[in-house]
């Protein structure tokens, strides 16, 4: 999320404004500042509770910055013991982010910090210890060494060094994990200095597989199916238009919702909805039509926040929904670092909140490019991932499916495409890429803090680690 910039002289006036905005009611003022406030209480709490990391390191690293300047505005009350995290300008537009165990955090708006942890009380069982001694993916031990033949070793160290190489200080790529998997197994794998493999880390807009795959589970079990319509309450009404949108059209952002996916811009519709709303999927689902359904593709994580909501809502209990990404995901596949944090109504931002390890990215990765199936065993829907890989009729040049990218942006000064065209990815921002390449038999997860003029391309990036690897003689 990228706040706009302000020199230091201007903070009086930003302080000035948001006691007018107060005064005088004059909301857009004020949203600004719960913005800042929202995003620095949330990103410091999951940072330090979800993470691991150091408050410091997260304030020195992440919360500053070109772009992030009026963040050195906002105080920030970090409470161990409570696990909670409290923001604001100066005393005023005031947030408090709470972190639960096994939900992350959370910012508390239309709901009580005692209802919400009331709520998470007792949700989830003790998590085993990690297996160390059995091979990655079933437990955490990696053999580095056994690439198998026909990779060119030193070709892939060349390329995972380069990704953490940083030749222009001016464009920083700052890298922080790197795992590259070849026929099920951990063949490379590299970390920056205080991040390591066991660390969670924030996947944004990656997230949308995970949102994704629970639908699959969801469809698998007979509770939804991508044909489902009326499937908002604002939207049931006899004369509402948007009744008539499939959950297949959302998935495929072609809801025809008119939904402001702008970074850089304070009041556009995702900043708003995902550091100052409490309740999410009703934020993006108040939006009007801006287009037929079916007839026109926009990239928006409130379509996503929105089939999230519709998952949770075929469950009578609340506490079973929040159960439900652990219980059906995240725990047959290993992923024992995942955590996919709600909003304060509960329902999870499917779009943007998910953290895991490098690891558990890759295991992700692998679920999709072995169809579904998991050591013998199918998870997702026969044709699942076929589905998914579908191009969106409406999307420009085929180049997304359901919730998952099929190309990656063209690169400049690059003659050919150093991608296989099989190759479909999750990115999120800050450059997070997960990428699946059938015809190596590769997942390749990079995770970092790539801002805005930063000298990270994925597909410039990523290609000398492809072509280390032959081509794969087994199809998925």
């Amino acid at each position: 999320m990228r706040l706009v910039p302000l020199r230091k002289p201007l903070v009086w006036t930003l302080s000035v404004a948001i006691v007018a905005g107060l005064a005088i009611g004059i909301p857009d003022l004020y949203r600004i500042g719960l913005l800042g406030s929202g995003f620095k209480a949330h990103m410091l709490c999951s940072g330090v509770f979800v993470s691991g990391r150091k408050a410091q390191s997260l304030l020195d690293e992440d919360l500053t910055g070109p772009g992030y300047e009026l963040l050195n505005y906002f105080d920030a009350k970090l409470e161990p013991e409570a696990k909670r995290v409290t923001a604001s300008f100066h005393g005023l537009a005031r947030q408090t982010a709470i972190y639960r165990q096994g939900l992350g955090c959370t910012l508390i708006d239309g709901r009580t910090e005692e209802i919400l942890r009331t709520e998470a009380s007792d949700l989830f069982a003790p998590e085993l210890p990690h297996d160390r001694d059995t091979l990655w993916p079933v437990g955490e031990r990696v053999d580095l060494a056994a690439r198998g033949t026909g990779v060119d070793d030193a070709a892939l160290d060349a390329a995972v060094a380069a990704a953490f190489a940083e030749p222009d200080p001016a464009q920083p790529r700052r890298s922080r994990a790197l795992v590259v998997v070849h026929k099920g197994r951990i063949v490379a794998e590299r970390y920056a200095p205080g991040f390591d493999a066991a660390m969670p880390l924030i996947g944004w807009s990656m997230t949308k597989i995970a949102t994704n795959a629970l639908i699959g589970l969801a469809v698998k079990d007979g509770r939804l199916s991508v044909d489902n319509t009326a499937l908002m309450p604002e939207w049931r009404g006899p004369d509402d238009p948007r009744r008539e949108i499939t959950l297949d059209e959302l998935l495929r952002m072609e809801s025809g919702l008119a939904f402001d996916e702008t970074y850089g811009d304070d009041l556009s519709d995702v900043a708003q909805m995902l550091f100052v709303d409490g309740n999410m999927a009703k934020f993006a689902a108040s939006k009007p039509l801006d287009h037929t359904p079916g007839s026109f593709w926009s990239y928006s994580s409130g379509t996503t926040v929105i089939v999230a909501r519709i998952l949770g809502d075929t469950f009578a209990d609340a506490r079973d929904s929040l159960r439900f990404p652990r219980e059906r995901l995240f725990a047959p596949l290993g992923m024992r670092t995942a955590v996919l944090e709600p909003d304060a109504d509960g329902t999870f931002v499917g779009a943007s909140f998910m953290f895991a390890s490098a690891r558990d990215w890759a295991r992700l990765g692998l679920l999709f490019l072995q169809d579904g199936v998991w050591q013998g065993d199918r998870l997702l829907p026969e044709g699942w991932v076929a589905y998914s890989l579908t191009p969106a009729k409406a999307a420009p040049d085929g180049q997304y499916g359901a919730q998952v990218w099929l190309k990656l942006p063209q690169s400049k000064g690059l003659a050919e495409p150093p991608m296989p065209e099989d190759a479909y990815y999750m990115l999120g921002h800050d450059q997070q890429v997960t990428a699946v390449v059938p015809s190596r038999d590769l997942v390749i997860v990079r995770l970092g803090l790539t801002r805005e003029g930063g000298d990270w391309d994925n597909a410039r990036d990523l290609g000398p680690i492809v072509r280390a690897f032959p081509r794969s003689d087994t199809s998925h």
